[in-house]
């Protein structure tokens, strides 16, 4: 059976990236009725921050992904241990002591002769009394993996072959001096134990991969029916100029901002697509495939799919995330001229609170014949026609002359839902009320 995982760092909300690559395994292994992993990185106790796991469960399962498994890697520093053994008793392991200002000195000497940045392996030649000599005065070790001398080739879903050289590449840390073992070696080791069939992630990890791949070798397991796929980078294509705004946004903040969770999943899953209303994770599941998935994120187009989505969504689908009191006729007047969810609170000020409209100039005779006009209630979806006609024979005005001042007084903005709708919902006394000021 397909098993994919996916990794988070409890240190802060899930980023809309980070959410990406969780989808993208998500729906993968949906397609072809296998599992999803949730792997929580929480073994470096020093950069852990309390909740964000909660926070992060809480924000895939509002994207519509569910979780089959879920690991946490501070409850399994035992597998890692018996791991590194492992590596140590075949040799894969080696003790390094140089501190990080002399690492940065021989790294810029190599620079200087033209040579490549990579570690030279100096802490091989260390003899057992050097050791020893070491760890008496203070110093204690951290652990490199020994690469092999070979190139690691694969298949990759998305890029075709790929192939990296390994003598071309340092020797990764993976235990730090105090003991504590690092992602890259406790990724294998989690994926060795939890049967993990396939690594999807970005393409700024495929050296990464080639290490990994040269480890599950060092510890018995052949990594070659191992699925891999690098994915694109995700980039802010909105933006005229490279921007730090994608590292900083999170599932968290579109969801406050209103964006609806399915509209995003198909954002994410069919940037191209323009289906309206967005199709649910059950059709994103049947049809997916890597060469669709986004790779880029556009802030103006995401807004325009949450539009589309929001105009096709019930009553019922919103009445708990709607400010108290609103109510379908409400929903159903506004929800075409929504671009998110949390706008719906400004709709329902002018509908049902208090507002104060900008005062008009130049247009106070025409309003103050407006109010005088203004029929009795109650009120009909017909009151803003019978009105408007009645303004119209009074004054000739017709089109947005006579629109758009009536509308601006009303609401005080110049466009948005049908007043037809709206006036019923504002009420005579609250519109003769703005009217007079708008006139003042």
């Amino acid at each position: 059976m397909i098993k994919v995982r996916f990794a988070a760092s409890p240190t802060g909300h899930l980023t809309l990236a980070s959410a990406r690559m969780a989808l993208a395994n998500f729906l993968f292994a949906r397609r072809f009725g296998g599992r999803f992993l949730l792997r929580i990185d929480d073994a470096d106790r020093e950069h852990y921050k309390s909740g964000f796991a909660e926070a992060i469960a809480l924000d895939l399962r509002w994207l519509g992904i569910d979780c089959d498994e879920a690991i946490h890697q501070s409850e399994r520093l035992a597998l890692y241990a018996d791991a590194a053994e492992r590596l140590k008793q075949v040799g894969r392991l080696y003790p390094c002591f140089e501190s990080d200002e002399e690492l940065r000195s021989k790294r810029d000497q190599r620079l200087k002769r033209g040579q490549p940045p990579v570690y030279d392996r100096a802490m091989l030649r260390l003899t057992p009394a050097q050791r020893a000599s070491a760890e008496a005065g203070g110093k204690r070790p951290y652990w490199r993996f020994l690469l092999s001398d070979r190139v690691v080739e694969w298949h990759d879903m998305v890029l075709g072959h790929s192939e990296v050289k390994l003598p071309a590449v340092s020797d990764p840390v993976v235990i730090r001096a105090d003991g504590m073992p690092l992602n890259t070696f406790t990724s294998v080791a989690d994926d060795i134990d939890a049967g993990i069939t396939h690594m999807i992630r970005t393409d700024d990890l495929v050296t990464r991969t080639a290490i990994q791949l040269d480890i599950f070798a060092a510890l018995g397991v052949d990594p070659r029916p191992l699925g891999v796929a690098h994915l694109p980078m995700f980039a802010d294509t909105g933006a005229e100029r490279p921007s730090k705004r994608l590292e900083r946004l999170t599932l968290r903040s579109l969801r406050n901002d209103g964006i609806e969770a399915a509209c995003l999943a198909a954002y994410l899953a069919r940037p191209g697509m323009q289906d309206e209303p967005p199709p649910p994770m059950s059709e994103l599941m049947e049809g997916f495939n890597f060469a669709q998935f986004g790779t880029g994120f556009d802030a103006t187009h995401l807004l325009a799919l949450n539009r589309r989505a929001l105009r096709h969504l019930p009553f019922a689908a919103v009445s708990d995330r709607l400010p108290s009191g609103a109510t379908e006729t409400f929903w159903l007047a506004v929800r075409r001229n929504l671009d998110r969810l949390t706008e719906a609170r400004g709709w329902w000020d002018v509908v049902a609170g208090t507002i104060v409209p900008p005062v008009i100039e130049g247009e106070r005779e025409f309003l103050h014949l407006a109010l005088d006009r203004l029929p009795p209630e109650p009120w009909s979806t017909a009151v803003w026609t019978t009105w408007t006609d009645a303004v119209k024979q009074a004054t000739g005005r017709q089109g947005d002359t006579l629109a758009l001042p009536l509308r601006l007084a009303l609401t005080g903005e110049a466009d948005g839902p049908e007043l037809y709708d709206l006036l019923p919902l504002i009420g005579r006394v609250r519109a003769a009320n703005r009217l007079q000021i708008a006139a003042s």
